[in-house]
């Protein structure tokens, strides 16, 4: 386990709006304020999305299995923001349902947003952290630099 400690910085309060791509907005959010560590809130609606739902098997690099929708699912999800090769990346694990139809994991690609959804971004300050790709486990964690 490695942890550092930092404190909460600005608080942002955001609306997205029917049509707006949630991943692409919060990005770009990001990058305009200079976010560069921060978890944040979600809920709303989302109209198409597609989720990584866990790997196929128990094994490292996995190999991950999909599903999407494309029809209106409500929201909400809990994420955070740190920095990867430069840019902004976004990590946001949702639950999305529609009738009996409920779908959790990482939400990826394109999610446009169907009516509304709302966000609420704490910044974390003091925290020098970035997304490293570990090639041997296929993805890139957060890494802490001193």
């Amino acid at each position: 386990m490695e942890y550092v400690k930092g404190s909460i910085g600005r608080v942002f309060t955001v609306r997205l709006d029917h049509g707006d791509d949630l991943l692409n907005e919060l990005e770009g959010l990001a990058r305009a304020e200079n976010i560069r560590s921060a978890l944040f809130l979600l809920l709303g609606a989302v109209r198409e999305a597609t989720l990584v739902v866990g790997p196929r098997e128990n094994k490292v690099p996995p190999e991950v299995q999909w599903a999407g929708f494309q029809d209106t699912h409500e929201v909400v999800g809990i994420g955070n923001i740190f920095s990867e090769n430069g840019n902004p990346k976004i990590h946001l694990h949702a639950a999305a349902g529609r009738g009996t139809e409920p779908k959790v994991g990482c939400l990826r690609g394109k999610s446009e947003i169907f009516m509304v959804a709302e966000v609420f971004i704490l910044e974390l300050t003091g925290i020098n952290a970035e997304r490293v790709l570990d090639a041997n486990r296929g993805f890139a964690p957060v890494s802490f630099r001193k």
